[in-house]
């Protein structure tokens, strides 16, 4: 996504560029009839079939060093607080003692679930359209019953 349509988009979004220059700068770009086809024939421009999957990369943010620290502070945090409430289990604690042990423990799983579906699960679009309620070929199926 780094060819020059984008980089001028995204210079707009920021205000570094003008739209006047933007569109200076594009005044002689032209398309082909060949790359137009091209583009065609890709799938750009066709619609998707019902039912079917289009799916994204990951997102660049899944990959950080926060995100892969945040899971490892995660996962040591749940063994913790799981291990305890087994300890716990065994040296008969306080229900409430144990009670905390366990919100402790699913909170922490809660907020890497939550980590994993904003930052790191690739976007997934499943496209529907609609379609006809009844089926025109089993008409001939069909009982018309009078009240």
């Amino acid at each position: 996504m780094d060819d020059t349509i984008t980089t001028l988009l995204r210079g707009v979004a920021k205000g570094d560029i003008t739209v006047e220059d933007a569109r200076k700068s594009l005044e002689d770009a032209s398309l082909t009839e060949e790359e137009m086809e091209m583009a065609i024939e890709k799938g750009v421009f066709t619609v998707a079939d019902m039912g079917s999957i289009v799916s994204a990369k990951l997102a660049p943010s899944g990959a950080s060093y926060l995100t892969m620290f945040f899971f490892v502070w995660g996962i040591f945090w749940s063994c913790y607080w799981v291990f305890s409430l087994i300890y716990g289990l065994a040296k008969d604690w306080d229900q409430r003692q144990l009670a905390f042990h366990l919100a402790m423990s699913l909170t922490t799983l809660i907020m890497m679930g939550l980590v994993y579906l904003r930052f790191i699960l690739p976007d997934t679009i499943i496209v529907k359209h609609a379609i006809n309620k009844f089926i025109p070929v089993h008409q001939k199926d069909w009982k018309e019953y009078k009240v």
